[in-house]
């Protein structure tokens, strides 16, 4: 049988021609060096965390850094889904356990790390049931009425989807369903996990082992949000439309060359505008201004990946400044958005 230190050694030794399988959008290749692997006896599980997950994440950099298009990304991501389901089927575990329903919060469509968690519980033995991407709350719950589970899984790659997040963890506690999350969306620490009240892992192996500890997964503090009885986050959500086209106008009025974008260009204007609310109202949510300055921090990089002065962010934030200067928390959190751009590298 082969050793952990020799899996190690099988999964880093085909893992840049894995990641070539990606790049040229050759599912078979992709597909054989998986099963190579399993042929000479690398687990299941290893296979999935130690080459597909990390592929993964290099696919969503290498888009970062606008070195791949969103196609190639997608054709990517298309790729490995196919890869996690060539080994999914290569071990088909006999269940022992109870059941585990999977799934992405409503308005997540990032579904392929919640699908390698779900194979890693299966792996194990549990008995799961993989919703998919953007389950809406009302779906689950019928879901979970129908059928017995002793838990859900729920993931979050985007922290503007918190508050979402958060009503859908609260509609599987009314059912009496131990609840435990996971993703990028809850900070890389689990800081927003915790400020929600909800038990938070950081891999599909912490979720594995939380799980089959029922005291421990239902031992979760209570969730801390006295400081939405400042109304600021429900008076930013309803305001959303409006601090958006208002946003839009100022651009056009302070760079004249806004004006002549393409239908393409706007919409990617109008999308980054929309972001920024609703990065800053999952702020407000949780009360971490960290939240929104790290939005735009990435937000700089991406802009700057793809050839475009982020200039005009400053720009914008200072707009929403101006007009949310009755939202004290918001306009700290702007504030520090815009000394952000003064950074080296920033402009």
């Amino acid at each position: 049988m082969t050793t952990t230190a020799g899996a190690d050694a099988g999964t880093a030794a085909v893992y840049p021609r894995y990641l070539a399988c990606l790049d040229e959008a050759d599912e078979y290749a992709a597909i054989e060096v998986a099963r190579g692997l399993l042929t000479r006896g690398v687990s299941a599980e290893r296979v999935l965390l130690d080459l597909v997950a990390p592929a993964q994440a290099e696919v969503g950099e290498r888009w970062a850094r606008n070195e791949w298009s969103v196609a190639q990304e997608h054709a990517a991501t298309h790729i490995s889904e196919r890869v996690v389901a060539a080994v999914a089927a290569h071990a088909v575990p006999r269940p022992s356990r109870g059941r585990v329903v999977v799934a992405c919060m409503d308005g997540e469509w990032h579904a392929l790390p919640p699908r390698l968690v779900a194979e890693v519980l299966r792996l194990r033995g549990w008995q799961v049931t993989f919703l998919g991407a953007s389950v809406p709350a009302a779906h689950l719950v019928s879901y979970l009425h129908r059928h017995d589970a002793d838990a859900v899984a729920l993931a979050c790659a985007l922290p503007m989807r918190l508050p979402h997040a958060h009503r859908m963890i609260e509609v599987c506690r009314r059912s009496e369903v131990p609840v435990v999350v996971g993703g990028r969306g809850f900070g890389g620490d689990g800081r927003w996990a915790r400020r929600l009240g909800v038990a938070w892992v950081p891999d599909a192996p912490s979720a594995a082992d939380l799980i089959a500890d029922e005291r421990a997964l239902r031992r979760v503090p209570a969730a801390d949000l006295s400081h939405l009885a400042d109304d600021e986050y429900a008076g930013l959500v309803t305001r959303r439309a409006e601090l958006i086209d208002g946003a839009l106008a100022d651009l056009r009025e302070r760079v004249p060359a806004t004006r002549s974008y393409t239908s393409a260009q706007l919409d990617s204007t109008v999308s980054d505008l929309g972001h920024l609310v609703d990065f800053l109202a999952a702020a407000l949510y949780v009360d971490d201004g960290s939240l929104f300055t790290e939005f735009v921090e990435w937000l700089v990089t991406i802009l700057t990946s793809r050839g475009v002065p982020p200039a005009a962010l400053g720009l914008s934030l200072a707009y929403y400044g101006r007009v949310l200067r009755d939202f004290p928390r918001a306009a700290r959190y702007l504030d520090r958005g815009r000394c952000l751009l003064g950074r080296p590298g920033a402009a």
